[in-house]
């Protein structure tokens, strides 16, 4: 069997996306596309596990200060590296009224990200459509939210339930505390006061789906309205289908 988390000693939520089910009864395939927190920290024997994986393109969904802060994966040979930044409101200046619900505070930032950040949005769903690219890994600081906004909308392009989504998303649940002690230790900033920015509730993502689809139409309708075209859709779904 396929293992969707992977064994890497220096990053905390890296997964591959496969295995659910799709459009047509077919499956996502296996060891095309991959999600991730932050590459910056790549070395030693998890080279090595990423050489096995032949990845060849890096889908950085950072800030372009994030990533002089942090760095970025390392420059490795036949590796595409990509900056595709998701602009959004800074988190910092969108408190969480006490009377609202987390998951919808969470939903109301990834609908953020899906306006505000559309040419983000629109270079990094055209570059996981392009079979040459692949495999592909997208990632951002914790592999949650920006990460989390890319892949749902794949996954979505390539016919799988909603809630088989929602759960891909809250798998970062179990990763998040290991990756937040080391960010207590290192980049304590990055964590006072704001653990809960690092929740994964399963309904903000059904909530995020539910109201894009409300405001568009439908996710398809969505991604066209950013410039993915009818043909990326297409092969998409080609490469990242199993074939019947």
């Amino acid at each position: 069997m396929t293992s969707r988390s992977l064994a890497f000693t220096t990053n905390y939520n890296f997964r591959d996306v496969g295995g659910y089910a799709g459009l047509d009864g077919r499956t996502v395939r296996w060891r095309r596309l991959f999600r991730s927190d932050s590459l910056h920290r790549l070395k030693g024997d998890d080279l090595v596990t990423w050489d096995e994986l032949g990845i060849r393109s890096v889908i950085d969904l950072r800030r372009s200060h994030e990533v002089e802060r942090n760095g970025r994966v390392p420059e490795l040979a036949g590796l595409d590296y990509h900056n595709l930044v998701i602009e959004h409101v800074d988190w910092s200046t969108a408190p969480e009224p006490a009377d609202m619900p987390h998951e919808r505070w969470l939903a109301d930032r990834y609908l953020n990200f899906a306006e505000d950040g559309r040419a983000g949005l629109s270079a990094a769903l055209s570059l996981i459509a392009d079979p040459d690219a692949a495999p592909a890994v997208v990632h951002c600081m914790a592999g949650k939210d920006r990460t989390g906004v890319v892949c749902a909308l794949t996954l979505e392009l390539l016919g799988v339930s909603d809630t088989d989504i929602a759960e891909d998303y809250a798998l970062t649940e179990a990763s998040i505390a290991s990756l937040t002690e080391y960010l207590a230790r290192t980049r304590p900033e990055m964590v006072q006061d704001k653990y809960h920015m690092y929740n994964c509730p399963k309904d903000a993502m059904l909530l995020f789906l539910g109201d894009l689809r409300a405001r568009h139409g439908s996710v398809e309708a969505y991604v066209k309205e950013i410039g993915i075209s009818d043909e990326q859709v297409a092969t998409m779904r080609d490469h990242l289908l199993e074939q019947r």
